[in-house]
């Protein structure tokens, strides 16, 4: 079988995956890293619209309502002590493997870091980003898998690079 043919292959089965097993994601998806928290639906019976996030800080989880009964639920990672956000917002962009600028906040705190990345695979912001609102704050990827469930960001809410793809597909913009 032909290299394009497998590939083909394992995006048919990692879809049907997600859709029969309730969004249950697979191991591996070409080199993304896996949830240590896998995205599960849950119950939901709030008043928010299907497409609206809502981020649980204290649970480390973020929800993406599907209907009136139905939530999304993720494991994110979330911002250490002194560096949480919270609130109200619309998602004011999304960006596929953004550019990252650290804010000079963040030079400050920490002047070894890199002055500009492009965007790609080593790029901290990940496969996808979130803008919410006007603020420095996202809902991004991340390529540390074992940051997911902990308070470890300047914060900013991230998941893996491949639930982060998967909640992109499914919030669009202007929802809160």
């Amino acid at each position: 079988m032909k290299l394009a043919s497998l590939a083909r292959l394992a995006v048919s089965i990692a879809l049907l995956a997600s859709v029969a097993g309730g969004c249950a994601a697979p191991q591996r998806f070409f080199g993304l890293a896996t949830s240590p928290v896998p995205r599960t639906v849950v119950s939901y019976s709030g008043r928010e619209k299907p497409g609206t996030v809502i981020v649980n800080t204290s649970e480390r989880r973020l929800y993406l309502v599907l209907n009136n009964e139905e939530s999304l639920r993720y494991g994110i990672g979330v911002g250490r002590v002194g560096y949480t956000w919270s609130g109200v917002t619309r998602v004011s962009a999304k960006k596929e493997w953004p550019d990252w600028t650290p804010p000079p906040q963040m030079l400050r705190r920490e002047p070894d870091l890199p002055r500009f990345m492009k965007g790609g695979p080593d790029n901290p912001l990940g496969a996808r980003a979130m803008y919410l609102g006007s603020s420095l704050f996202r809902i991004h990827g991340s390529n540390e898998p074992d940051t997911i469930g902990e308070a470890v960001s300047s914060g900013c809410f991230r998941l893996t690079n491949e639930d982060v793809i998967d909640l992109t597909t499914g919030c669009p913009l202007a929802r809160k």
